[in-house]
Formats: C-alpha cells, sequence, structure tokens
C-alpha cells in the first residue's frame, strides 16, 4: 500500500484569509487541503483555495449536499476542476436532519438512498456536459432532462472524483459502490476503520484504489505540560461528538457501549465537565495521537501508513492561526512524515 499522504483542513475563514491559508498550507509542504462547510460555502473556500495554489489538491470536506439541487454542485465541481487541472475533490455528505430541514428548507427523507442518488445524478450531468449523451436523469427524489448547448459550461473534464462522508455500515456499503473515496469522521480509530469501515466498503464494491482520507486529531507540544494542556481540549471534543447517537458505532466497536448514551445525558444536562470526565487516557489514546513535536510524523505514519490514503491534520491550520510559529512547526512535521513514506 502506499504511503498516506498528508493534508489539513481548514473552516470559517474569509476569502482572502483561505488565500493566505492555502498558500501558506502550500508552502509547508501539505498535500491536500479539505474545506469545511458551516458559516461559509465550502465552494467559494474551494475556489479561493484553487486560485492561490499550483499544485495543492483542494476537496470540500465536506460540503452538504441536500442544500443543493445536484446541477448547481454539477456546475460548482466542474468549475473548480477546470480551475486546478483536475487538483479538485467534490466531498458531500448528509448533514443531519434539523440542519437541512430547518435551516436549508430542504429534503432530508431517505438521506442514504437520497445520497446515492445524488451521485448517480451528478455523473450524468458531467456526461452531458460533455455532451457524450442527452440528459435523462430519472430517478426516485431527482428528474434532469433539458441540458440545452447554453447552460453547458464547455470544455471536456473529467468526472471529479467523489469523496462522501459516512459512518454505519448501510451508508458505508452505498459509498463503496458508488463513490471514490470516504471521508471518515474524526471519531474513528484504527480497529474501526478494520473491522467496521473497510469490510462494509468491500461488500459495496469499493475498487482496490478507493480513497480512505482520516481526519486526525492531535496533541502535542514540546513539553509533557504542553501535551497534557492539548490532551484535556481533546477530552472535551471527542465528548461533544460522541454525545451524538449517529457515532455511537465507533464507541460499541470497543465494547464502549454505554458511553454514548452517558455523554447525550450530559449534554442534556449541560455538564461539560462530567463529559469530559468520561474520555478516559485509554479512549483518548484510541481516537487521537498524541506525542512531542519531534515524533509526532513518525506517530502519525505509524498509526496510518497501511490504513489510511491521505491523513488529515485536523486541527493544524487553526493552530498557526492562533500561533504563526506553528507553521514552522507543522513544515516540519509534513517534511518528517513524507521522508518516512
Amino acid at each position: 500500500m502506499t504511503p498516506p499522504q498528508l493534508d489539513v483542513m481548514a473552516a470559517g475563514l474569509t476569502l482572502r484569509g483561505m488565500q493566505r491559508a492555502a498558500a501558506a498550507t502550500e508552502r509547508a509542504g501539505f498535500d491536500g487541503l479539505w474545506l469545511t462547510e458551516g458559516g461559509r460555502t465550502a465552494y467559494t473556500a474551494a475556489t479561493a483555495a484553487a486560485l492561490a495554489t499550483e499544485s495543492l489538491t483542494v476537496g470540500t470536506g465536506i460540503a452538504v449536499a441536500f442544500a443543493r439541487s445536484p446541477m448547481v454542485t454539477a456546475s460548482a465541481a466542474w468549475e473548480l476542476s477546470e480551475a486546478t487541472g483536475g487538483r479538485f475533490v467534490l466531498g458531500l455528505g448528509t448533514q443531519v436532519r434539523p440542519h437541512i430541514e430547518r435551516r436549508y428548507s430542504a429534503e432530508f427523507d431517505q438521506p442514504g438512498p437520497r445520497l446515492r442518488e445524488y451521485v448517480g445524478a451528478l455523473r450524468a450531468i458531467w456526461t452531458a456536459f460533455r455532451g457524450e449523451e442527452r440528459l435523462r436523469f430519472k430517478g426516485d427524489f431527482y428528474q434532469f432532462t433539458l441540458m440545452t448547448p447554453e447552460w453547458t459550461p464547455g470544455g471536456s473534464i473529467a468526472d471529479p472524483p467523489i469523496y462522501l462522508a459516512g459512518v454505519n455500515p448501510w451508508m458505508l456499503r452505498m459509498i463503496g459502490e458508488v463513490a471514490d473515496g470516504l471521508h471518515v469522521h474524526p471519531l474513528h480509530s484504527v480497529r474501526y476503520l478494520e473491522e467496521v469501515v473497510r469490510p462494509q466498503l468491500a461488500a459495496g464494491g469499493a475498487a482496490a484504489d478507493f480513497a480512505l482520507v482520516c481526519p486526525v486529531m492531535t496533541a502535542t507540544g514540546d513539553t509533557e505540560e504542553e501535551i497534557e494542556a492539548e490532551r484535556d481540549k481533546l477530552r472535551l471534543r471527542l465528548a461533544f461528538y460522541g454525545s451524538t447517537p449517529g457515532y455511537a458505532k465507533v464507541f460499541e466497536t470497543h465494547g464502549w457501549d454505554d458511553l454514548q448514551p452517558r455523554l447525550h445525558r450530559l449534554f442534556a444536562a449541560k455538564d461539560r465537565a462530567g463529559m469530559a470526565a468520561l474520555i478516559t487516557d485509554e479512549i483518548l489514546d484510541t481516537l487521537t495521537v498524541s506525542a512531542p513535536w519531534d515524533s509526532l510524523a513518525q506517530a502519525l505514519m505509524t498509526r496510518y501508513r497501511h490504513v489510511a490514503t491521505r491523513v488529515v491534520a485536523y486541527s493544524a491550520v487553526s493552530t498557526w492561526r492562533e500561533d504563526t510559529n506553528a507553521v514552522e512547526r507543522w513544515t516540519e512535521v509534513a517534511e518528517d512524515f513524507h521522508a518516512l513514506g
């Protein structure tokens, strides 16, 4: 298996800020940059990053699928692939029902089958963009039957790779069936990837070159005190993620069946300290990586060499926004990581 590449992720930046962050990411020697979607849109952020870089892989990780018609998404992805010379990766996810229905005023019912059909619609639209076939896509959720030359973007671009986000078995099988890669949730373990994710992707027929993108939460520093302070921050982050029922499967893989319900109850009671206290050292070391700066690259490569296609430093960009010296430290991590490959 080819050694993994090392990426970063970013969110919440202004377009000018994203240009600066993307250029810094490329200069630091990282392989890719993933843009999440929250208060700011993933595609405009990806555009800013694309126009500020020359070799960096730029992807959405993830953009909210159901907030947009597949036609809108297909057009945005086509233009970004064109602008990057094929460096763009389209990452999509379902989000959760309250956001889709109440924030976006969009349909969420049957999210798995809907997302599978969404991918089929994208590929049909891109084929029509190239003029290879007439647009005649008729599904249960989407229908596209009109595409005139005036409304095609032009060019003959290859389909951008599509990576989907998923956690539970049915969704993983579907992703293995229709996508080119999986965006693994930051709350994961190697055991969960080996025992749950890979078998389900294989059951869906995932190709041999199917990509696994793994965001990794890290605690690092020069001293034990600095690392322990970062570990305490990760306890609370894991606790908040783990309070969501959808991520219970990760805990259950390790026999921590009662952890998610307990976290959920404490979350409802707004007991942040109680939530963090449930994340023991064993849980923290299973789900995150702790290491001094000078051995962080080795720790990441050791854990993910035979597991991931791309390892994503979850907090690198936010770290160097707060501390400009961190850019140099992450540059050294990237150099060491590539040397180990």
